[in-house]
């Protein structure tokens, strides 16, 4: 399960550019039209310019959003994906590919963006109406010779596409601390793939409507206690109940706990209501605002958090069982004293090389390296691929050793270490190597086993290659 703010954002931002191009259209078969047509060209002739009201007043509009709305697609699609590819070794040279992309990219669109106000301007003429209609054409400056000037509005642009650039990074910062891989992080994908809709739902409304009306006021007071409380009841207090029913819980064992929680949740959400509306004085509008949400509001969002609560309780499950799975490891790891094992492993390899035996010490030092990783480092989520090459090597070894009597079985590694300097899940490399042991060699006939691997920048390239050994049907 992924985090899908990108998606969701890129979907709003693109609602709120066709509502507008809607709102500038449906505009030409409002009654005050041929009154505003008018004014617009009573202006124009005033200043000896000829007026055709979709040149000069519609497609500028439309138009205005169209270079701001292809800079933040550019941002999301190409110049974010870019940067993320720059690694701290790119910046030991800061002429590699990695850098200069992003930085032209951000050079040109910039550019282009300016360019596309300038001519919009020409077209619009803004400073005849004090930008009246063409908000984003003011982010730019007054531009009296837009044509002439390409390069006027360059600077705003860039800081503009910088300043997005950043919000962008942010948001991508979020998601990465809400992606991390922990017991949590199923739940936490879930509750911010739910919430994200809706936090954009709820602005849109007020956009798509007149956020200066006096109405913008009544709906920030009268929604937004609403929104909290759906959140807190659905992904928090809910949950946490399991599998009864809200009348069962209310209404028959009547939990204490719970009716606390609800009347104090509902309690806090009212006092927004009270305070935007800006009625601290008036205890019955407070008095009637909480009980809409304890009586209404509470269970209908029980209503909907039947509809979904199998995966919301699945998913607090699967914590809950994933921490007692790490709990159970942790106690079984505590079991073994691992200072004893290393102690008797150095104590055979001293005697080994007394009698003689280099290859058997040799076999006991690989055996206690490969311990010393399992102990220490496949607790991990992540660990440097030099201590995953450094295991797979001392498990090869461990297996030419004890294949080494048999001269018609052949074992070729060769292994690359040369940049691999990245992490890697412990242990991902070497179930294929057990598998090629296991399936692919025979003491009694020719087997052979070829492991290759290599590393090219953020590409690792494993490859395990063994001979197929027939197994009777009485082999298990």
């Amino acid at each position: 399960m992924k985090v899908r703010w990108r998606e969701h954002e890129i979907i709003f931002v693109t609602i709120l550019v066709v509502a507008q191009i809607i709102i500038s259209l449906l505009k030409m078969y409002n009654p005050s039209y041929e009154q505003s047509e008018i004014d617009f060209a009573y202006r124009f002739k005033e200043n000896g310019l000829l007026f055709v009201y979709w040149r000069n007043v519609l497609l500028p509009q439309i138009c205005s959003l169209l270079p701001m709305y292809l800079g933040y697609l550019s941002i999301d699609l190409f110049i974010l994906p870019s940067i993320k590819k720059i690694s701290f070794n790119d910046f030991e040279k800061l002429l590699t590919i990695n850098i200069i992309k992003p930085i032209l990219a951000i050079v040109v669109i910039s550019y282009l963006l300016a360019i596309g106000v300038n001519i919009i301007s020409y077209y619009a003429k803004p400073h005849l109406f004090n930008y009246g209609g063409y908000q984003f054409l003011s982010l730019f400056g007054y531009n009296d010779k837009p044509l002439t000037n390409l390069f006027f509005g360059f600077e705003r642009a860039i800081v503009l596409i910088i300043l997005s650039i950043a919000f962008a990074g942010l948001r991508e910062l979020i998601i990465w601390l809400i992606e991390r891989p922990n017991s949590k992080r199923e739940f936490r994908v879930l509750i911010t793939n739910n919430i994200t809709p809706l936090v954009f739902i709820y602005f849109l409304i007020p956009f798509l409507t007149n956020p200066i009306h006096e109405n913008f006021k009544t709906y920030l007071a009268c929604v937004t206690p609403v929104f909290l409380l759906y959140i807190y009841l659905t992904f928090w207090l809910f949950p946490i109940r399991g599998e009864v029913t809200f009348a069962h819980r209310v209404i028959v064992q009547f939990p204490i706990p719970i009716l606390i929680r609800l009347i104090v949740s509902t309690f806090i959400c009212t006092l927004p209501f009270i305070l935007i509306l800006q009625k601290p004085n008036h205890p019955f509008y407070f008095l009637i605002y909480w009980a809409f949400l304890l009586f209404v509001v509470v269970p209908v969002c029980w209503l909907f958090y039947q509809q979904r609560k199998d995966k919301i309780i699945q998913l607090r499950g699967m914590e809950t069982a994933l921490a007692k799975s790490n709990a159970d490891l942790q106690f079984l790891r505590s079991q073994i004293n691992p200072h004893f094992l290393f102690n008797a492993l150095n104590t055979l390899y001293g005697t080994a090389l007394k009698e003689g035996s280099e290859h058997t010490a040799e076999g006991i030092q690989k055996l206690g390296d490969m311990m010393r990783f399992m102990l220490h480092e496949n607790n991990l989520d992540f660990i440097p691929m030099n201590k995953e090459i450094e295991y797979l090597k001392n498990y090869i070894v461990l297996q030419k050793l004890r294949t080494q009597s048999s001269p018609d079985i052949l074992i070729e590694d060769n292994i690359d270490e040369a940049g691999c300097n990245r992490n890697i899940a412990p242990m991902l490399l070497i179930p294929f190597v057990e598998n090629a042991f296991k399936h692919g060699i025979s003491l009694k006939e020719k087997s052979w086993i070829n492991i290759k691997l290599e590393c090219v920048e953020t590409l690792i390239t494993f490859e395990v290659r063994n001979s197929i050994q027939n197994r009777f049907e009485s082999d298990t």
